[in-house]
């Protein structure tokens, strides 16, 4: 996948009221910036251009820039995040998009989609249907697809909070996949990487212009992404996870 910007935004304070659907502890504001410091220095690494927004303190997950746009070649499109506290989270990336993109579409009420649970392969979308997008916004956003040349087919995830918690793009032809996606029969045409359920987390990777950037900590999968990359860049997202948060979510890119 080769990208020449990405957008990203500095988490605030207000990041240790983000949601969390395990519990358990809470992030650490002044550790989640470094760390958001580097993934930004990594993405800067692979050649590209960033550009960052300030925090939105009145929304604590605001830094997932990916929940709330999906990115592709004919148009951007506006999602409608599934939670409720995000909703207002569009306004502010509809107006920063509306001066990069000539087309802008929205998905609209009843549906529901998190950019979380889009996956792209070449010009076709795999929509996860989960607990953040419902049939009725995949529906929409197949129809977007088409208007513009591409194509979008849907994905029940079961296991996971977003599709691509478990499943992520390494090339045209291959993925990396956790849990239920390893052996799922929407994937039967595709070269599985297997991530084990101890190294989980390393299922969210970026690919981006040659190098593969990946969460820290899962030795295991990174031996085998190595033939895949001319580099593997390391990011620790630990505090980000504290809040169901992976690497694809905290950018756009295009």
């Amino acid at each position: 996948m080769n990208f020449t910007q990405a957008i990203v935004r500095r988490p605030g304070k207000s990041i240790v009221a983000g949601i969390s659907l395990a519990g358990g502890k809470l992030p650490r504001y002044d550790k989640a910036l470094e760390q958001h410091r580097c993934y930004v220095e990594a993405l800067t690494t692979c050649g590209v251009k960033i550009r960052e927004l300030d925090a939105l303190e009145e929304y604590p997950d605001s830094t997932f820039v990916e929940d709330v746009a999906v990115l592709t070649p004919g148009c951007a499109i506006i999602t409608n995040p599934g939670a409720v506290s995000r909703k207002a989270e569009v306004t502010s990336m509809q107006q920063i998009l509306m001066n990069i993109f000539s087309a802008l579409e929205t998905i609209d009420s009843p549906g529901t989609l998190d950019g979380g649970d889009i996956l792209q392969v070449g010009s076709h979308f795999f929509i996860g249907q989960s607990k953040r997008t419902n049939n009725d916004a995949a529906q929409q956003l197949i129809t977007i697809l088409e208007k513009y040349g591409m194509s979008g087919s849907t994905v029940t995830v079961n296991d996971f909070l977003h599709l691509k918690t478990g499943v992520t793009a390494i090339n045209a032809t291959t993925l990396v996949a956790g849990g239920e996606f390893i052996d799922h029969p929407a994937f039967q045409n595709f070269d599985i990487i297997p991530v084990s359920r101890d190294e989980i987390g390393a299922a969210n990777c970026i690919v981006c212009n040659g190098r593969i950037i990946m969460p820290a900590g899962f030795p295991e999968t990174r031996d085998k992404l190595k033939p895949y990359a001319t580099d593997i860049i390391k990011v620790d997202i630990s505090e980000f996870a504290k809040i169901d948060g992976g690497l694809t979510c905290l950018s756009l890119r295009f």
